[in-house]
């Protein structure tokens, strides 16, 4: 069962969903790519997460300009109009009956067939491959106040020259080792460095802490450019709240008054040690407050959206 943020309330329903391979419906059990899909062979592609509330889905314009933005830096055409793609996002929630909260999708974009196993773009020989897979995934209900245990990784977020860690990509190998470290060590999360030792992210959701009134996260130079994130930022500032993105080390996280996560499946949720130290033994008064702004900005950005 997974843990931390992403621990979910498990729905038989999901045994039957119809899933988008694309723009067809398949019953989960025939859904399929081929094993010579650049997203299978290579990881290569690009993908986002997005929730539906009140029978829209949130935040949808900043999730596709991310992920057109993800498909132009790798020089990936999707293939389709964002006007047909959130047709087909509608298109297989209706065919699931998923009209109201509840429902979490993986929209994945890969790059498409290869001709052979190789990395070269050029062999690519289809458009791009586009998967919706729409699931009735509801947070656990203590989510919202369970305190979060974080171990600190050796696996760091790296430089953009190699990989840049702003980019959703489908290669999630570097977070994938940072998750295992962080289980093994009996942690829901892995608390992930930049290569000069200051704090990133975590390995699925990104890390604040807050000190003396003030809230701060990182630079954002290694962590991917996340919705939830920055919707946060916005709230809280628009509040009054001073919030800084910066750098700061461990001894910073240690001194902490409180500390949360951000992610778009679980919202605001409150670290309650990091490596040991404790932070706090229950949910602190600077993040109830900011998970209640978080979900009057979801309610206020479903409210104004329409559907095709």
């Amino acid at each position: 069962m997974t843990q931390g943020t992403h621990h979910y309330v498990p729905d038989t329903r999901n045994e039957t969903i119809l899933i988008d391979v694309n723009g067809e419906h398949f019953p989960r059990a025939e859904a399929k790519v081929s094993v010579f899909d650049s997203g299978f062979m290579l990881g290569d592609g690009v993908w986002e997460g997005i929730r539906l509330h009140h029978g829209r889905l949130a935040f949808l314009d900043r999730h596709l300009d991310r992920l057109w933005r993800g498909a132009k830096a790798i020089h990936m055409d999707i293939g389709v109009t964002r006007d047909e793609l959130e047709r087909r996002l509608y298109a297989v929630l209706d065919a699931n009956g998923m009209t109201d909260d509840g429902v979490h999708i993986r929209l994945m974009v890969t790059r498409g067939l290869r001709s052979t196993p190789y990395q070269d773009p050029r062999v690519v020989v289809t458009p791009a491959t586009i998967v919706i897979i729409p699931e009735w995934k509801e947070p656990a209900p203590e989510t919202a106040t369970r305190m979060l245990r974080l171990f600190t990784v050796h696996v760091r977020r790296g430089y953009p020259d190699v990989q840049d860690p702003m980019l959703n990509s489908h290669s999630k190998l570097n977070c994938i080792t940072a998750c295992i470290q962080a289980a093994q060590a009996g942690a829901d999360e892995g608390l992930m460095l930049d290569p000069h030792g200051f704090v990133a992210t975590c390995n699925s959701t990104h890390f604040f802490i807050v000190r003396d009134g003030e809230i701060w996260t990182s630079s954002g130079d290694y962590c991917l450019d996340g919705i939830t994130r920055r919707v946060v930022i916005e709230v809280a500032r628009e509040a009054g709240i001073p919030v800084f993105e910066r750098n700061f080390s461990l001894t910073h996280v240690y001194g902490a008054d409180e500390a949360f996560t951000t992610g778009t499946f679980a919202g605001v949720a409150p670290v309650g040690s990091v490596d040991g130290r404790a932070l706090g033994t229950k949910r602190g008064p600077m993040v109830e407050r900011l998970q209640q702004r978080y979900l009057e900005r979801l309610a206020q950005d479903v409210a104004g959206r329409g559907r095709p």
